[in-house]
C-alpha cells in the first residue's frame, strides 16, 4: 500500500497561475502535476549523475602500458587491413 502525504509549498503568484493552467490543461490536479514534475526532476537527475560516474570513469588518461598496447593493436589491424582484398 502507498502512503501519500500532505505538503505546503510556496510559490510565486505567476508560476501558481501557470501550475493551475497546466494541470487544467492535461485535466489532472495539481498535485498529480506536482508530483509528475518532481518524478521527472528525480529521474533527470539520476541519468545525469551516473553520465557524470561514467564520464568519470573514463576521463583518466592512458598509461604508458595502454599506450604500448593500442599502438600494436594499430598496427596489426593495419596489417590485417593491407591483406584484405577490397
Amino acid at each position: 500500500m502507498v502512503t501519500s502525504v500532505k505538503t505546503a509549498i510556496s510559490m510565486q503568484e505567476e508560476l501558481f497561475k501557470e501550475v493551475n493552467r497546466l494541470a487544467g490543461e492535461m485535466n489532472i490536479s495539481r498535485s498529480k502535476l506536482f508530483v509528475m514534475a518532481v518524478q521527472e526532476y528525480i529521474k533527470k537527475n539520476e541519468t545525469q549523475n551516473l553520465l557524470s560516474q561514467i564520464n568519470k570513469a573514463f576521463s583518466d588518461f592512458s598509461d604508458s602500458d595502454e599506450i604500448k598496447v593500442h599502438s600494436k593493436m594499430r598496427q596489426k589491424q593495419a596489417k590485417n587491413l593491407e591483406s584484405e582484398s577490397w
